[in-house]
Protein backbone atom coordinates (compact mmCIF):
# COMPACT_ATOMS: atom_id res chain seq x y z
CA UNK A 1 0.00 0.00 0.00
CA UNK A 2 3.06 2.24 0.61
CA UNK A 3 4.64 1.49 -2.56
CA UNK A 4 1.42 2.45 -4.17
CA UNK A 5 0.83 5.65 -2.98
CA UNK A 6 4.31 6.73 -3.14
CA UNK A 7 4.08 5.93 -6.65
CA UNK A 8 0.66 7.00 -7.16
CA UNK A 9 2.50 10.81 -5.59
CA UNK A 10 5.32 10.33 -8.06
CA UNK A 11 3.33 9.96 -10.73
CA UNK A 12 0.90 12.86 -10.15
CA UNK A 13 4.13 15.26 -9.67
CA UNK A 14 5.32 14.07 -12.93
CA UNK A 15 2.18 14.64 -14.68
CA UNK A 16 1.61 18.01 -12.85
CA UNK A 17 5.06 19.08 -13.46
CA UNK A 18 4.48 17.85 -17.61
CA UNK A 19 0.78 19.65 -17.16
CA UNK A 20 2.45 22.57 -15.84
CA UNK A 21 4.99 23.17 -18.85
CA UNK A 22 2.80 22.23 -21.59
CA UNK A 23 0.56 24.99 -20.43
CA UNK A 24 3.71 27.36 -20.14
CA UNK A 25 4.85 26.11 -23.61
CA UNK A 26 1.11 26.94 -24.84
CA UNK A 27 1.12 30.18 -23.23
CA UNK A 28 4.86 31.43 -24.70
CA UNK A 29 3.99 29.79 -27.80
CA UNK A 30 0.50 32.21 -27.80
CA UNK A 31 2.29 35.31 -27.17
CA UNK A 32 5.16 34.95 -29.42
CA UNK A 33 2.10 33.94 -32.22
CA UNK A 34 0.50 37.25 -30.82
CA UNK A 35 3.46 39.56 -30.89
CA UNK A 36 4.07 38.40 -34.60
CA UNK A 37 0.80 38.87 -36.28
CA UNK A 38 0.88 42.37 -34.54
CA UNK A 39 4.44 43.13 -35.78
CA UNK A 40 3.55 42.03 -38.96
CA UNK A 41 0.62 44.63 -39.34
CA UNK A 42 2.49 47.13 -37.81
CA UNK A 43 5.43 46.84 -40.60
CA UNK A 44 2.35 46.69 -43.17
CA UNK A 45 1.21 49.89 -41.75
CA UNK A 46 4.76 51.48 -41.04
CA UNK A 47 5.62 49.88 -45.26
CA UNK A 48 2.00 51.50 -46.31
CA UNK A 49 2.80 54.99 -44.90
CA UNK A 50 6.11 55.37 -45.94
CA UNK A 51 5.20 54.88 -49.46
CA UNK A 52 2.84 57.70 -49.35
CA UNK A 53 5.29 60.15 -47.50
CA UNK A 54 7.66 58.63 -50.46
CA UNK A 55 5.31 59.16 -53.22
CA UNK A 56 4.61 62.79 -51.30
CA UNK A 57 8.30 63.72 -51.44
CA UNK A 58 8.54 63.05 -55.29
CA UNK A 59 5.46 64.80 -56.25
CA UNK A 60 6.75 67.83 -54.84
CA UNK A 61 3.37 67.76 -52.33
CA UNK A 62 5.07 66.76 -49.31
CA UNK A 63 4.37 69.79 -46.48
CA UNK A 64 7.15 70.93 -44.15
CA UNK A 65 6.52 73.01 -41.59
CA UNK A 66 8.31 76.73 -41.31
CA UNK A 67 9.12 77.19 -37.28
CA UNK A 68 8.42 81.26 -36.60
CA UNK A 69 10.07 83.06 -33.65
CA UNK A 70 8.38 85.80 -33.08
CA UNK A 71 4.87 87.27 -33.05
CA UNK A 72 2.77 86.96 -36.46
CA UNK A 73 2.75 90.27 -38.59
CA UNK A 74 3.69 91.62 -41.81
CA UNK A 75 7.54 90.81 -40.93
CA UNK A 76 8.30 87.96 -38.63
CA UNK A 77 11.63 85.79 -37.82
CA UNK A 78 11.87 82.60 -38.60
CA UNK A 79 14.41 79.25 -38.16
CA UNK A 80 15.47 78.77 -41.57
CA UNK A 81 16.57 82.65 -42.06
CA UNK A 82 18.93 84.77 -40.06
CA UNK A 83 17.55 88.21 -41.14
CA UNK A 84 13.68 88.89 -41.01
CA UNK A 85 11.55 88.22 -43.50
CA UNK A 86 8.30 89.94 -45.15
CA UNK A 87 5.14 87.53 -44.34
CA UNK A 88 2.74 86.90 -47.61
CA UNK A 89 0.43 84.06 -46.46
CA UNK A 90 -0.90 84.74 -43.36
CA UNK A 91 -4.64 85.05 -42.72
CA UNK A 92 -3.48 88.05 -40.59
CA UNK A 93 -5.70 90.91 -43.39
CA UNK A 94 -6.10 93.66 -41.09
CA UNK A 95 -2.57 93.61 -39.06
CA UNK A 96 -4.10 92.62 -35.92
CA UNK A 97 -2.64 89.40 -34.67
CA UNK A 98 -0.28 91.71 -32.39
CA UNK A 99 -2.07 94.81 -32.14
CA UNK A 100 -1.33 95.99 -28.70
CA UNK A 101 -4.63 97.26 -28.07
CA UNK A 102 -5.78 93.35 -28.24
CA UNK A 103 -2.77 92.07 -26.72
CA UNK A 104 -3.77 94.29 -23.82
CA UNK A 105 -7.22 93.65 -24.12
CA UNK A 106 -6.57 90.08 -23.47
CA UNK A 107 -4.18 90.53 -20.75
CA UNK A 108 -6.91 92.35 -19.36
CA UNK A 109 -9.31 89.72 -19.43
CA UNK A 110 -6.67 87.28 -18.33
CA UNK A 111 -7.20 89.27 -14.94
CA UNK A 112 -10.70 89.93 -14.81
CA UNK A 113 -12.47 86.12 -16.24
CA UNK A 114 -9.34 84.20 -16.00
CA UNK A 115 -7.34 81.79 -18.31
CA UNK A 116 -9.81 78.87 -19.30
CA UNK A 117 -13.77 77.87 -17.72
CA UNK A 118 -12.97 74.11 -17.96
CA UNK A 119 -16.41 73.42 -18.49
CA UNK A 120 -18.25 73.15 -21.83
CA UNK A 121 -21.53 76.82 -22.09
CA UNK A 122 -24.61 74.79 -20.85
CA UNK A 123 -23.10 73.41 -17.42
CA UNK A 124 -20.70 76.44 -16.12
CA UNK A 125 -18.77 77.67 -19.08
CA UNK A 126 -20.89 80.89 -19.67
CA UNK A 127 -19.42 84.10 -18.33
CA UNK A 128 -20.98 87.47 -19.47
CA UNK A 129 -18.23 88.49 -22.08
CA UNK A 130 -19.29 85.52 -24.21
CA UNK A 131 -22.93 86.62 -24.22
CA UNK A 132 -21.61 90.32 -24.80
CA UNK A 133 -19.59 89.14 -27.69
CA UNK A 134 -22.20 87.22 -29.20
CA UNK A 135 -24.15 90.12 -29.21
CA UNK A 136 -21.54 92.44 -30.82
CA UNK A 137 -21.13 89.78 -34.06
CA UNK A 138 -25.01 89.65 -34.44
CA UNK A 139 -25.17 93.89 -34.39
CA UNK A 140 -21.90 93.49 -36.74
CA UNK A 141 -23.46 91.57 -38.98
CA UNK A 142 -26.94 93.00 -38.33
CA UNK A 143 -28.58 89.66 -37.29
CA UNK A 144 -30.61 87.99 -34.98
CA UNK A 145 -28.33 86.48 -32.85
CA UNK A 146 -25.10 84.41 -32.35
CA UNK A 147 -23.67 81.53 -30.90
CA UNK A 148 -19.32 80.78 -30.16
CA UNK A 149 -17.91 77.72 -31.16
CA UNK A 150 -14.18 76.30 -30.77
CA UNK A 151 -13.80 76.91 -34.26
CA UNK A 152 -15.44 77.73 -37.48
CA UNK A 153 -14.73 74.24 -38.69
CA UNK A 154 -16.51 73.02 -35.52
CA UNK A 155 -19.25 75.43 -36.39
CA UNK A 156 -19.92 74.27 -40.04
CA UNK A 157 -19.58 70.71 -38.29
CA UNK A 158 -22.31 71.54 -36.38
CA UNK A 159 -25.25 73.44 -38.22
CA UNK A 160 -26.27 70.62 -40.70
CA UNK A 161 -26.91 67.83 -38.63
CA UNK A 162 -28.51 69.75 -35.71
CA UNK A 163 -31.20 71.61 -38.56
CA UNK A 164 -31.59 69.43 -41.07
CA UNK A 165 -32.73 65.79 -41.58
CA UNK A 166 -33.13 62.76 -43.95
CA UNK A 167 -36.63 64.65 -45.36
CA UNK A 168 -34.40 67.95 -45.79
CA UNK A 169 -31.90 68.83 -48.49
CA UNK A 170 -28.39 70.23 -48.75
CA UNK A 171 -27.46 72.02 -51.74
CA UNK A 172 -23.70 72.94 -52.11
CA UNK A 173 -20.93 74.61 -54.23
CA UNK A 174 -18.58 71.92 -55.46
CA UNK A 175 -15.41 74.12 -54.57
CA UNK A 176 -16.81 74.48 -50.85
CA UNK A 177 -14.50 74.40 -48.01
CA UNK A 178 -13.50 71.11 -46.24
CA UNK A 179 -15.44 71.95 -42.96
CA UNK A 180 -18.52 72.16 -45.13
CA UNK A 181 -18.53 69.06 -46.56
CA UNK A 182 -18.00 67.56 -43.66
CA UNK A 183 -20.60 68.88 -41.85
CA UNK A 184 -23.03 67.83 -44.90
CA UNK A 185 -21.79 64.33 -44.64
CA UNK A 186 -22.30 64.30 -40.88
CA UNK A 187 -26.18 64.87 -41.51
CA UNK A 188 -29.07 62.94 -42.94
CA UNK A 189 -30.54 65.15 -45.50
CA UNK A 190 -30.43 64.52 -49.36
CA UNK A 191 -27.34 66.24 -51.09
CA UNK A 192 -27.17 68.26 -54.29
CA UNK A 193 -23.80 70.12 -55.16
CA UNK A 194 -23.99 72.46 -58.27
CA UNK A 195 -20.79 73.29 -60.25
CA UNK A 196 -18.76 76.37 -58.71
CA UNK A 197 -20.66 79.50 -58.65
CA UNK A 198 -22.97 77.96 -61.54
CA UNK A 199 -25.90 79.60 -60.95
CA UNK A 200 -27.60 77.83 -63.61
CA UNK A 201 -26.45 74.64 -62.42
CA UNK A 202 -28.00 75.63 -58.74
CA UNK A 203 -31.20 76.11 -60.41
CA UNK A 204 -31.02 73.03 -62.00
CA UNK A 205 -30.36 71.10 -58.31
CA UNK A 206 -32.68 72.99 -56.38
CA UNK A 207 -35.29 71.68 -59.29
CA UNK A 208 -33.77 68.33 -58.58
CA UNK A 209 -34.21 68.57 -54.52
CA UNK A 210 -37.67 69.48 -55.49
CA UNK A 211 -38.30 66.44 -57.33
CA UNK A 212 -37.19 64.57 -53.99
CA UNK A 213 -39.70 66.04 -52.50
CA UNK A 214 -37.50 67.91 -50.07
CA UNK A 215 -38.83 69.86 -47.07
CA UNK A 216 -36.39 72.38 -46.17
CA UNK A 217 -33.82 73.28 -48.83
CA UNK A 218 -30.36 74.56 -47.38
CA UNK A 219 -28.00 76.40 -50.57
CA UNK A 220 -24.34 76.60 -48.67
CA UNK A 221 -21.22 78.20 -50.16
CA UNK A 222 -18.20 79.78 -49.39
CA UNK A 223 -18.16 83.82 -49.52
CA UNK A 224 -15.11 84.15 -50.56
CA UNK A 225 -13.32 80.83 -51.84
CA UNK A 226 -10.20 80.52 -49.85
CA UNK A 227 -8.29 78.77 -52.64
CA UNK A 228 -9.15 80.90 -55.40
CA UNK A 229 -9.71 84.02 -54.15
CA UNK A 230 -13.56 84.10 -55.66
CA UNK A 231 -16.13 85.26 -54.72
CA UNK A 232 -19.45 83.60 -54.80
CA UNK A 233 -22.35 85.28 -56.67
CA UNK A 234 -24.32 86.06 -53.67
CA UNK A 235 -27.33 87.65 -55.62
CA UNK A 236 -27.73 85.26 -58.15
CA UNK A 237 -28.04 82.26 -54.89
CA UNK A 238 -30.33 84.76 -52.91
CA UNK A 239 -32.54 85.48 -55.61
CA UNK A 240 -32.91 81.40 -57.04
CA UNK A 241 -33.35 80.07 -52.90
CA UNK A 242 -35.75 83.16 -52.75
CA UNK A 243 -37.78 81.51 -56.57
CA UNK A 244 -37.33 77.71 -54.59
CA UNK A 245 -38.36 78.51 -51.08
CA UNK A 246 -34.66 77.82 -49.98
CA UNK A 247 -32.58 79.13 -47.29
CA UNK A 248 -29.13 80.61 -47.66
CA UNK A 249 -26.06 79.60 -45.73
CA UNK A 250 -22.45 81.90 -46.55
CA UNK A 251 -19.38 80.87 -44.96
CA UNK A 252 -17.46 84.29 -44.30
CA UNK A 253 -13.70 83.12 -42.87
CA UNK A 254 -12.28 85.16 -45.99
CA UNK A 255 -14.62 88.11 -45.90
CA UNK A 256 -15.30 88.88 -42.31
CA UNK A 257 -13.99 92.34 -40.79
CA UNK A 258 -12.14 93.29 -44.49
CA UNK A 259 -14.22 92.39 -47.41
CA UNK A 260 -16.64 95.29 -48.54
CA UNK A 261 -16.65 98.80 -47.55
CA UNK A 262 -17.09 98.28 -44.08
CA UNK A 263 -15.81 94.85 -43.89
CA UNK A 264 -19.10 93.48 -42.74
CA UNK A 265 -18.45 90.79 -45.69
CA UNK A 266 -19.95 89.05 -48.82
CA UNK A 267 -23.24 90.25 -47.84
CA UNK A 268 -22.17 93.94 -47.74
CA UNK A 269 -20.10 93.41 -50.97
CA UNK A 270 -23.36 92.44 -52.52
CA UNK A 271 -25.88 94.55 -51.17
CA UNK A 272 -27.27 91.53 -48.92
CA UNK A 273 -27.25 91.98 -44.89
CA UNK A 274 -29.44 90.75 -42.94
CA UNK A 275 -30.86 88.98 -45.71
CA UNK A 276 -28.90 85.87 -45.14
CA UNK A 277 -30.27 83.17 -42.56
CA UNK A 278 -27.17 81.46 -41.82
CA UNK A 279 -23.33 82.79 -41.67
CA UNK A 280 -20.69 81.39 -40.19
CA UNK A 281 -16.96 82.78 -39.74
CA UNK A 282 -13.99 83.02 -37.60
CA UNK A 283 -11.88 85.04 -34.90
CA UNK A 284 -8.85 83.43 -35.87
CA UNK A 285 -8.25 85.24 -39.26
CA UNK A 286 -8.68 88.59 -39.85
CA UNK A 287 -10.54 89.36 -36.65
CA UNK A 288 -7.16 88.59 -34.32
CA UNK A 289 -5.78 85.47 -35.88
CA UNK A 290 -6.44 83.98 -32.41
CA UNK A 291 -9.09 81.02 -32.64
CA UNK A 292 -12.93 80.11 -31.91
CA UNK A 293 -15.32 80.62 -34.73
CA UNK A 294 -19.61 81.45 -34.63
CA UNK A 295 -22.95 81.03 -36.44
CA UNK A 296 -24.52 84.22 -36.74
CA UNK A 297 -28.47 84.32 -38.37
CA UNK A 298 -32.00 83.74 -37.60
CA UNK A 299 -32.70 83.52 -33.80
CA UNK A 300 -34.81 79.68 -34.51
CA UNK A 301 -31.44 78.45 -35.60
CA UNK A 302 -29.14 80.03 -33.28
CA UNK A 303 -31.72 78.42 -30.59
CA UNK A 304 -31.78 74.69 -31.65
CA UNK A 305 -27.55 75.11 -31.90
CA UNK A 306 -27.58 75.69 -28.13
CA UNK A 307 -29.12 72.48 -27.56
CA UNK A 308 -28.36 70.04 -30.24
CA UNK A 309 -25.02 71.09 -31.58
CA UNK A 310 -22.71 68.42 -30.85
CA UNK A 311 -19.17 70.72 -31.07
CA UNK A 312 -20.95 73.48 -28.80
CA UNK A 313 -22.43 70.71 -26.60
CA UNK A 314 -19.24 68.70 -26.33
CA UNK A 315 -16.15 71.48 -26.49
CA UNK A 316 -15.03 73.76 -23.79
CA UNK A 317 -16.12 77.51 -23.91
CA UNK A 318 -14.14 80.37 -25.98
CA UNK A 319 -10.89 80.80 -23.66
CA UNK A 320 -11.98 84.21 -21.76
CA UNK A 321 -8.81 86.08 -23.11
CA UNK A 322 -9.56 85.23 -26.60
CA UNK A 323 -13.10 86.92 -25.90
CA UNK A 324 -12.03 89.77 -24.40
CA UNK A 325 -9.56 90.39 -27.27
CA UNK A 326 -12.65 89.82 -30.10
CA UNK A 327 -14.46 92.51 -28.37
CA UNK A 328 -11.97 95.03 -29.15
CA UNK A 329 -11.81 93.75 -32.44
CA UNK A 330 -15.91 94.37 -32.46
CA UNK A 331 -15.28 97.71 -31.23
CA UNK A 332 -12.49 98.35 -33.81
CA UNK A 333 -13.71 97.56 -37.18
CA UNK A 334 -17.21 99.54 -35.29
CA UNK A 335 -15.13 102.67 -35.25
CA UNK A 336 -12.83 102.88 -38.22
CA UNK A 337 -12.94 101.20 -41.63
CA UNK A 338 -9.39 103.00 -42.20
CA UNK A 339 -7.43 99.38 -42.18
CA UNK A 340 -10.54 97.97 -44.32
CA UNK A 341 -9.23 100.78 -46.56
CA UNK A 342 -5.31 100.24 -46.69
CA UNK A 343 -5.48 96.85 -47.31
CA UNK A 344 -8.06 97.69 -50.74
CA UNK A 345 -5.24 99.97 -51.70
CA UNK A 346 -2.53 97.29 -50.83
CA UNK A 347 -4.64 94.55 -52.71
CA UNK A 348 -4.93 97.00 -55.81
CA UNK A 349 -1.02 97.51 -56.16
CA UNK A 350 0.32 93.65 -55.78
CA UNK A 351 -2.73 92.44 -58.30
CA UNK A 352 -2.10 95.10 -61.01
CA UNK A 353 2.12 95.13 -60.51
CA UNK A 354 1.79 91.11 -61.09
CA UNK A 355 -0.61 90.62 -63.53
CA UNK A 356 1.78 93.56 -65.95
CA UNK A 357 4.49 91.12 -65.43
CA UNK A 358 2.79 88.38 -66.70
CA UNK A 359 1.95 86.20 -63.78
CA UNK A 360 -1.36 84.31 -64.11
CA UNK A 361 -3.45 85.80 -60.72
CA UNK A 362 -6.35 84.40 -60.02
CA UNK A 363 -9.58 85.56 -58.01
CA UNK A 364 -11.62 88.35 -57.41
CA UNK A 365 -9.76 92.02 -58.24
CA UNK A 366 -10.51 93.42 -55.15
CA UNK A 367 -10.05 90.93 -52.91
CA UNK A 368 -6.88 90.01 -50.70
CA UNK A 369 -6.22 86.55 -51.29
CA UNK A 370 -4.54 86.57 -54.31
CA UNK A 371 -3.46 82.87 -56.07
CA UNK A 372 -0.53 82.90 -58.99
CA UNK A 373 -1.41 80.09 -60.53
CA UNK A 374 2.06 77.94 -61.35
CA UNK A 375 0.24 74.73 -62.02
CA UNK A 376 3.65 72.48 -61.38
CA UNK A 377 3.33 70.98 -57.78
CA UNK A 378 7.68 71.01 -57.45
CA UNK A 379 7.29 74.43 -59.21
CA UNK A 380 5.32 75.68 -56.90
CA UNK A 381 7.78 74.35 -53.74
CA UNK A 382 10.73 75.63 -55.27
CA UNK A 383 9.30 78.44 -55.94
CA UNK A 384 8.34 79.53 -52.26
CA UNK A 385 11.74 78.31 -51.44
CA UNK A 386 13.89 80.85 -53.50
CA UNK A 387 11.11 83.84 -52.73
CA UNK A 388 12.80 82.95 -48.62
CA UNK A 389 15.96 82.96 -49.63
CA UNK A 390 15.07 86.48 -51.03
CA UNK A 391 13.36 87.72 -47.84
CA UNK A 392 9.62 86.59 -49.04
CA UNK A 393 7.73 84.08 -47.19
CA UNK A 394 5.07 82.89 -48.77
CA UNK A 395 4.15 78.75 -49.23
CA UNK A 396 3.53 76.95 -52.37
CA UNK A 397 0.17 74.91 -52.40
CA UNK A 398 -0.91 71.73 -54.48
CA UNK A 399 -2.65 68.23 -54.32
CA UNK A 400 -4.86 67.52 -51.88
CA UNK A 401 -5.10 70.90 -51.22
CA UNK A 402 -5.71 71.82 -54.20
CA UNK A 403 -6.85 70.06 -57.12
CA UNK A 404 -3.74 68.02 -59.45
CA UNK A 405 -2.32 70.23 -61.89
CA UNK A 406 -3.64 73.73 -60.26
CA UNK A 407 -0.57 74.39 -57.94
CA UNK A 408 0.18 77.46 -56.98
CA UNK A 409 1.44 80.24 -54.33
CA UNK A 410 -1.27 81.86 -52.59
CA UNK A 411 -0.53 85.26 -51.49
CA UNK A 412 -2.20 87.07 -49.25
CA UNK A 413 -2.29 90.84 -48.57
CA UNK A 414 -2.75 92.79 -45.42
CA UNK A 415 -3.18 96.15 -43.98
CA UNK A 416 0.01 96.08 -41.85
CA UNK A 417 2.34 95.83 -45.11
CA UNK A 418 3.65 99.22 -46.66
CA UNK A 419 3.52 99.60 -49.97
CA UNK A 420 7.68 99.54 -49.81
CA UNK A 421 7.07 96.03 -48.98
CA UNK A 422 4.43 95.27 -51.47
CA UNK A 423 7.13 96.39 -54.13
CA UNK A 424 9.47 94.36 -53.05
CA UNK A 425 7.58 91.12 -52.74
CA UNK A 426 6.45 91.89 -56.28
CA UNK A 427 10.27 92.33 -57.68
CA UNK A 428 11.30 89.11 -55.67
CA UNK A 429 8.71 87.11 -57.84
CA UNK A 430 9.73 88.98 -60.91
CA UNK A 431 13.22 87.79 -60.55
CA UNK A 432 12.21 84.40 -59.51
CA UNK A 433 9.70 83.61 -61.87
CA UNK A 434 12.15 84.58 -64.60
CA UNK A 435 14.74 82.43 -63.28
CA UNK A 436 12.47 79.32 -63.21
CA UNK A 437 11.25 80.44 -66.76
CA UNK A 438 7.29 80.94 -65.08
CA UNK A 439 7.50 84.43 -67.32
CA UNK A 440 9.52 86.19 -69.76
Amino acid sequence: VLNFCANRNALFKLFSIHFFYRIRFFASFLALHTYFIMSTKEDVLHEKLSALVKEMKEAGTYKRERVITSSQSAQITVQESEDPVLNFCANNYLGLANHPELVAAAKETLDSHGFGLSSVRFICGTQDIHKKLEKAIAEFHKTEDTILFASCFDANGGVFEAILGPEDAVISDTLNHASIIDGVRLCKAKRFRYKHMDMEDLEEQLKAADAAEAKVKLVVTDGVFSMDGDVAPLKGVRELADKYGALVMIDECHATGFFGETGRGTPEYFGLEGKIDIITSTLGKALGGATGGYVTGRADVIEILRQKGRPYLFSNSVAPCVVGASLKVYEMLTASSERVQTLAENTALFRSRMKEAGFEVLGNDKHPIAPILLRDARVATEFADLMLKKGIYVIGFSFPVVPRGQARIRVQLSAAHSKEQINRAVDAFIEIGKQLGVIH
